[in-house]
Parts: C-alpha cells; structure tokens; sequence
C-alpha cells in the first residue's frame, strides 16, 4: 500500500454496491439482516478493497487488548517456554492471548482485526512481503520472536545474543582441552544459528584449532538432527571430541547416538546444548548449555506487541537480551584416546 493511499470507506463500498451505507455496515459487522445475495455483493467488494474496519484507534488505549500469538510446528519445550512469557506477561499487564498455528488463509490479517486483535506475535515464524503487506494493509503490528531469517525494517523483534551465546559454548569446551569441536546446528540460513556457528568459529580460531569442513553440519532444530548428524561426525576418521549443538533437543539427540555407539558422555564425548529448556536439566547426564531467556524473551514481545497495538513508538526495531552459558554434567576434558568411529 503507498503511504498517501487514501484508504477505502463504508460510502465507497456503498456507492460501488448500490446499497446504503447502513447495510454495509452490517454485513461488515456480521450482522444477519441482510440478504444473502446483498450480502455476497458487498462482501466481494470489501474484500475487492481490502476494507479494514476501524475496530480501534491508535490514539486511545483498550482497557484489555488481545493478542494473537501465533507459531509454526509442534509445541516443543522452546515453544512452550516463551508462550509461557508471552501469557505471564499478559496476565500482569490485563492483556489477552490467544494461540493459533501460523494461518495462511486469505485475507488472514484482516480476520484477526475483524475478530478484534490488535497485534500479532509470531514465534519464529517466517513471514514473506506479501505477509507483512497483508499485515500492513490491517494496520496489525507484529513482532517476531526468534526471527528465522533477517527481518523486514517494517518488523519488530526480539531475540538473543546468540554470537556471544556460540562462543561462550566453544571457549568453554576449549577451556576443557578440547581441540577437535564440532558445531551442529539448525537450518543453514536461520539467523540464529548462523550467529551461533559464527560464534563457534570465532572462538575455534581465537582458540587456534582447527575446523575441518565436516565438523561444521546444518540440519534442523531437532531431536532427530541431534541422532542423525552426530553418528555422521562420530563416523569420521578423525571424530571430534565435543559437539556443541545448535539447541537442547539436538544435544538430547546427540547423547543418545554416543550411548548407542558405546561412548560414555562426558567421558568419552563432551556435548553443549542451546536455550537451557527444561530438557537440559532431565537428560541424563544433564546438560551443558548456553541460557537463551524464553520466558524474558517472550515477556518482551508481549510488551512490545502492546505498545505498538497503542500506536507508541519503540526505541529499537530489535531487542536482544543476553545469554549465559550453564556447565553442568555434559562436559569434561577429552578422553585420553579419541572414541573409535562406528
């Protein structure tokens, strides 16, 4: 939408239909004393136009504004953990949330104004032009959780200091004597994992050790690259010593292919994990890993998502909030021989 574009009114889509204002009116609010081929006329039009609704004004605070947050995949312990935030958040400051799985249906933005949202919150959901456009025509703010990928200017986010996260996690296992570390990490293109491998190579070479190409492996932000990739890098000639794993779920997975193979972990292999999920501290033996702030992250998209549901302005488009790195049993100074590959 062009930034003068004069936005369509009730009158337009009255004249262009042939009815009165009033009866669009109605259909717009769902009301049911229309006739059905009256209301289809109109309906086509609104959605021709996409009409919005002035269901609120920027100027004026609602006493109990509702949030939509929204997210993509299973409800694993990350996902959990900053809806968790998101809802804590919500309580204290008198907000409503309501959750949904990432909807691509047409017009979708525009359901959720109709249906009384006044920001959305993705959890790591990736969101294309015509999405933020679509969001931008409603008038819908939205902040992004965790961005996958770089955000448009248009976007607000939050997320964590995922580069210093990466080389908290390597310089530890370096500390440990380790010099054959390998990362294994989420999608490629994933903006928090390329700050986490790039943090993990920072270290390494701060460190002087070498990182061969196959110690360096994407894959997904789950259990099963976690059981996948380590048997690939366990399988090497020269197998590495340490994984640092692109989240909690992967380390979990990770532990188990070295159970399997044999290899005792610390012992033989040292793993460190990302986000500190409640998964970290059940594994056995539980995990080393770098603190990602769910709960703080999800409270500050919460925050944010209202302010910008007020028409305030913010003080930055990103918030980062720091992590910190947790040892706990996962880890321990390299095996006097390197495990033999299987």
């Amino acid at each position: 939408m062009r930034p003068n574009a004069r936005r369509t009114t009730l009158a337009d889509i009255a004249q262009a239909a042939g009815v009165s204002v009033a009866t669009v009116s109605k259909v717009v609010n769902g009301r049911g004393d229309v006739a059905a081929q009256t209301r289809t006329r109109v309906q086509e039009l609104l959605d021709h136009h996409d009409y919005l609704a002035p269901v609120f004004r920027h100027t004026e605070a609602v006493v109990s504004p509702t949030i939509e947050v929204q997210f993509k995949g299973g409800l694993k312990c990350y996902v959990a953990e900053t809806l968790e935030g998101i809802i804590d958040s919500a309580s204290e400051l008198g907000a409503s949330v309501v959750i949904s799985k990432a909807s691509r249906a047409p017009h979708w933005a525009r359901d959720l104004v109709s249906a009384g949202r006044r920001a959305v919150i993705a959890v790591t959901s990736v969101y294309t032009t015509a999405h933020l456009n679509e969001l931008a025509r409603s008038g819908l703010p939205l902040v992004v959780l965790d961005p996958l990928h770089l955000p448009d200017t248009r976007v607000n986010s939050v997320g964590a200091t995922n580069f210093a996260g990466g080389l908290a996690a390597t310089r530890h296992l370096l500390s440990l004597g380790h010099r054959r570390v390998a990362y294994l990490g989420g999608p490629a293109m994933a903006v928090c994992n390329q700050a986490r491998m790039h943090g993990y190579r920072a270290a390494m070479e701060a460190g002087g050790a070498r990182v061969p190409e196959d110690y360096v492996r994407p894959g997904e932000f789950t259990y099963e690259t976690g059981l996948l990739g380590a048997a690939a890098l366990l399988g090497l000639q020269e197998p590495p010593t340490a994984i640092f794993a692109g989240n909690d779920e992967i380390a979990v997975g990770i532990i188990e292919t070295a159970r399997a193979r044999g290899l005792r972990v610390p012992e033989d292999l040292s793993v460190v994990g990302f986000d500190d999920t409640s998964l970290a501290q059940v594994a056995s033996p539980p995990l080393t890993t770098v603190r990602q702030p769910l709960r703080e992250m999800g409270g500050a998209a919460l925050r944010t998502a209202l302010r910008l549901a007020n028409g305030e302005k913010v003080d930055s488009h990103h918030i980062e909030l720091a992590t910190e790195l947790v040892v706990r049993a996962s880890t321990a100074p390299p095996p006097a021989r390197s495990p033999e590959r299987g």
